[in-house]
């Protein structure tokens, strides 16, 4: 089993045991803890039919790469794979307005793990993001994510730009963040369905990326620093699509 198919601390293998059961191998934990928040996991896993294995803390520092564990960790078969097919697929079985969070190249884990944790917080109905040149699900964006790898559709596709005129035909406006950008996020319409496009640390938004955006937008700054890490943007971008969509009557 690849480390991609282990989901690391409690808040991830609460997730994956809760929501995906029948894709969880075993659960191993420190049998040498004894706690009420380790007592819910292990009575979850039960209810849900899956197998927890008691072992010591250095088999689940061998098991899952690093001493991080917090003293469980879950197996699990994560090889479904969703990608530009299965996303469009499952966009249009979908009613309401769709809220789609696009990352262009984002290489950090820690990144990826805490956009995944702000679309599940957000309600977003996908997070989409290029295959190359990017990071995937490994253990720290599981664990980063604090369980949203298992609640929030993470689908990785073969081209990015052609993917998003793939979410304009569907008539998903695909706004880009670009700091240049002469219009401010607070004025963009985000209350029917749209696609939020960031880009990579540093780089930002790919040439072919930003063509493919209907619109661009900025985040108004009001200090010092150039811009934001892509996980606070991504909190800030999603949340005025939630806020915008509150006042809708």
């Amino acid at each position: 089993m690849a480390s991609s198919d282990i989901a690391v601390g409690p808040h991830a293998v609460e997730a994956v045991v809760r929501y995906h059961p029948r894709s969880v191998v075993r659960v191993l934990y420190n049998r040498k803890r004894h706690d009420r928040r380790m007592e819910q996991l292990l009575r979850l896993a039960r209810n849900q039919g899956v197998e927890a294995v008691g072992c010591s803390s250095d088999e689940l520092t061998e098991r899952c790469g690093h001493e991080q564990h917090q003293s469980i960790i879950a197996e699990h078969n994560a090889s479904v794979e969703r990608d530009e097919h299965s996303l469009i697929t499952d966009l249009k079985s979908k009613e309401g307005p769709l809220l789609i969070l696009v990352l262009d190249g984002i290489q950090d884990p820690h990144n990826l793990g805490a956009c995944l944790r702000t679309a599940d917080a957000s309600g977003a109905d996908a997070v989409v993001a290029p295959k190359k040149n990017a990071v995937g699900i490994t253990p720290v964006v599981t664990k980063v994510a604090a369980g949203a790898t298992a609640s929030v559709p993470f689908y990785q596709v073969t081209n990015l730009s052609r993917t998003l005129g793939q979410l304009r035909s569907m008539d998903i406006w695909v706004y880009g963040a670009a700091g240049e950008a002469t219009d401010a996020l607070y004025q963009k319409d985000l209350s029917g369905s749209v696609a939020l496009v960031l880009g990579a640390e540093g780089g930002g938004l790919r040439d072919g990326t930003r063509k493919a955006c209907d619109e661009l937008y900025s985040i108004p700054m009001a200090g010092q620093v150039s811009s934001l890490n892509v996980s606070v943007a991504a909190g800030v971008s999603l949340f005025e699509a939630c806020r915008q969509r509150l006042t809708v009557t």
